[in-house]
């Protein structure tokens, strides 16, 4: 019988053994802990930066600089807003009337021009709740004006 010939290098350890010791090697366990740990981590604080309010935005066009052209007094709404009072055109009106009026104004011409004119101290929401009210029933111009002028001045439109 013949000898097998001697290999001259290290003969291949099975796969799963130490190629040095021959002993089972264990394969090394990969720990899915940190990665579920920085994804919950990114989660958080894309939650915590976040804004999920619903942002409603009014269109204003406000004007140039420079003196206007003076708006026909016959065919412009005024509306005063002082606190928790209405004024449109001099008396004083809830806003579901302020409503009927405009409705009224609208089939008769649709361009009617309608100026809001916030009373110094009025809260900004008190007044975009009659430009949002004058916006929904179809007023498509509409102006805000500051409140009337002190003797001497004048009240120019933003």
């Amino acid at each position: 019988m013949s000898r097998p010939a001697a290999s001259s290098g290290p003969t291949p350890s099975p796969p799963g053994f130490d190629a040095l010791t021959g002993t089972p090697r264990r394969r090394a366990l990969v720990s899915l802990t940190p990665l579920i740990d920085v994804v919950f981590i990114l989660l958080v604080f894309f939650m915590l930066a976040s804004s999920f309010l619903d942002w409603r935005s009014i269109g204003l066009d406000t004007p140039t600089k420079g003196r206007g052209a003076p708006a026909d007094a016959a065919t412009t709404l005024l509306v005063d807003v002082e606190g928790d009072r209405l004024r449109l055109d001099g008396r004083v009106v809830t806003l579901d009337r302020i409503a009927g009026v405009v409705t009224d104004r609208l089939a008769a011409d649709p361009d009617q021009r309608v100026l809001v004119r916030p009373a110094t101290g009025v809260s900004l929401q008190r007044a975009v709740m009659v430009l949002d009210r004058l916006a929904g029933l179809g007023v498509t111009n509409i102006a805000l004006r500051r409140a009337a002028a002190p003797q001497g001045g004048t009240a120019d439109a933003f």
